[in-house]
């Protein structure tokens, strides 16, 4: 019986030491959290301040719906509208309208008296075009060829369902890549 009483001494007195082993690990921590506490301060950022809008009375009888259309929707410009001309069942659409007219390169101008033709590459194929011929997807039509440039006069569609002019202009290819 002696022996386990001296056991139990022992294991009294080694639970004792490690204990003592924690508490100074919990001192060094607390010593450490003090250290690092010192320079340190909260900061609030002020509020912002608060803006006071102006009070506008409504007069129900003689001003608009706040809700109405005329007050939501801009002004519409006026656009010189064009006929439709998908309402021309007559005309055959040529080649070169098949193609978007980003894909459509002009690689030359061939002319001989006052006759006048641009060289278009479409793909690998190449293709003559003179003024009137048409050429895009937007119905560009051919109404100018000089030595660098071909102007086109494009139909687009608008928003308003209606049909609007816009001119366009493809570069020789040549001036084209030594612009960029």
């Amino acid at each position: 019986m002696n022996t386990h009483k001296g056991a139990l001494a022992v294991m009294v007195v080694g639970c004792g030491f490690l204990l003592a082993g924690c508490a100074n690990d919990q001192e060094d921590i607390q010593k450490w959290m003090r250290e690092q506490a010192v320079g340190m301060r909260g900061a609030v950022k002020p509020l912002p301040e608060i803006k006071i809008f102006p009070v506008v009375d409504f007069d129900a009888v003689n001003d608009l719906e706040p809700f109405n259309l005329a007050r939501i929707e801009p002004a519409k410009p006026e656009k010189r509208r064009v006929d439709d001309p998908r309402l021309d069942p007559d005309r055959q659409r040529e080649p070169l309208e098949s193609y978007p007219l980003e894909s459509l390169k002009m690689v030359g101008v061939l002319g001989k008296g006052k006759s006048v033709h641009a060289l278009i590459q479409a793909d690998k194929a190449l293709y003559q075009v003179r003024v009137g011929n048409f050429m895009g997807r937007n119905y560009g039509k051919v109404v100018a060829i000089s030595q660098d440039s071909l102007e086109l006069q494009e139909l687009v569609e608008d928003l308003n369902e209606g049909w609007i002019e816009k001119i366009t202009t493809v570069q020789l290819q040549e001036r084209q890549e030594a612009g960029q």
